[in-house]
């Protein structure tokens, strides 16, 4: 093991927990960024999708994410933050914001009209946003109008489904889907392209794998992990994708998100995607669950109000017929986590 790694697991580091106070966590990342020798960021992941990890993240490598983004997006300004701030997109948004040289702006009840309405000037306002968010505001027609306002609205944390992101730019939102996570300082990925300094590759399986200035220097307390994840100085992520022929990275889902039931393999995060395309589905989770038959059979859990065989139909339009779910399971709402994405393992643990 590289002494690197060795030396995390002995040597006692201070760190910077961003508060999940908005106001606390601005003035924690304020004297953070005017520090002469600041700690790392620690940084607790959601567990959406497995067991909560503690990434830490030096100030160099969230400075590099914040001035690649801005150089993307062409402009720099206030922020509005709608998401957790002790989770790194919060933390990103608060950061790009004081960096721009401006305090962000909280939004309440995701009411970003009021929060867009309280900044005044030309200063050019952008805000991060998660699907199931967007989703939500494009019902208001008002709230939709204030997102126009902005600069750019950035959507990242889960796919953001073609449907609504077409609807959301005919009503003249800009929209940029991100592709990131804790270990990369966030998005680093935008609109299929790696921000300038980030590299993009695919091993085996078409798993992604990330390198370049924006990344995490290992897990606290857990240098096996770290070594695993960390391999000759790319990050390997749980991601699958592939590279269209613009080459620009397409996020299939993750790389051990497929099952096998009837012998058929059948891959989860295509089939959920698929279903949160219909017009009668406003949210789709889909699940492996044992099966005496078929050794693992889907479960779609939804919202919405359309019919088990019209979903199946649709599927199949698409996809092949053994694609379709066994078991629909309707629900009035799905779990969250603080930072909007879907609770999968509580609604896994609910099946």
């Amino acid at each position: 093991m590289p002494q690197s790694l060795r030396s995390t697991s002995v040597r006692r580091v201070s760190h910077l927990r961003p508060s999940d106070e908005p106001s606390v966590a601005i003035r924690q990342l304020s004297r953070w960024l005017e520090a002469d020798t600041p700690a790392p960021l620690l940084i607790e992941t959601s567990g959406s999708t497995g067991r909560p990890k503690g990434v830490v993240l030096p100030r160099r490598a969230v400075l590099a994410s914040v001035e690649a983004s801005a150089r993307r997006l062409g402009a720099s300004g206030r922020w509005l933050l709608a998401l957790p701030s002790s989770y790194v997109a919060g933390v990103q948004v608060i950061v790009r914001s004081l960096v721009a040289g401006h305090e962000p702006v909280v939004v309440d009840g995701l009411d970003v009209g009021r929060a867009s309405a309280a900044h005044h000037g030309d200063t050019p306002t952008f805000v991060s946003l998660v699907p199931t968010q967007l989703h939500r505001i494009m019902t208001d027609p008002d709230q939709v109008a204030a997102l126009a306002r902005c600069h750019t609205v950035l959507v990242g944390g889960a796919g953001l489904d073609p449907d609504l992101r077409r609807r959301a730019e005919e009503q003249g939102v800009r929209l940029v889907a991100t592709y990131g996570s804790s270990e990369t300082a966030g998005g680093c990925v935008y609109d299929g392209v790696p921000l300038d300094g980030v590299a993009v590759t695919l091993g085996p399986e078409g798993r992604i794998r990330i390198g370049g200035p924006t990344l995490f220097s290992h897990y606290d307390h857990d240098p096996e992990l770290t070594a695993e994840t960390v391999v000759d100085g790319w990050y390997v992520t749980s991601d699958a994708g592939r590279l269209d022929e613009d080459g620009r990275l397409q996020v299939l889902g993750r790389v051990d998100d497929v099952i096998i039931s009837g012998g058929v393999k059948i891959p989860l995060t295509t089939v959920a995607e698929r279903l949160r395309r219909h017009l009668l589905v406003q949210q789709a989770e889909v699940f492996g669950v044992p099966d005496p038959e078929w050794g693992q059979k889907l479960v779609a859990v939804l919202v919405g109000t359309a019919h088990d065989a019209e979903l199946r139909d649709w599927i199949s339009a698409e996809h092949p017929r053994s694609w379709a779910p066994r078991e629909f399971r309707w629900v009035e709402q799905l779990p969250l986590l603080p930072n909007g994405k879907v609770d999968r393992q509580a609604v896994r643990a609910g099946l």
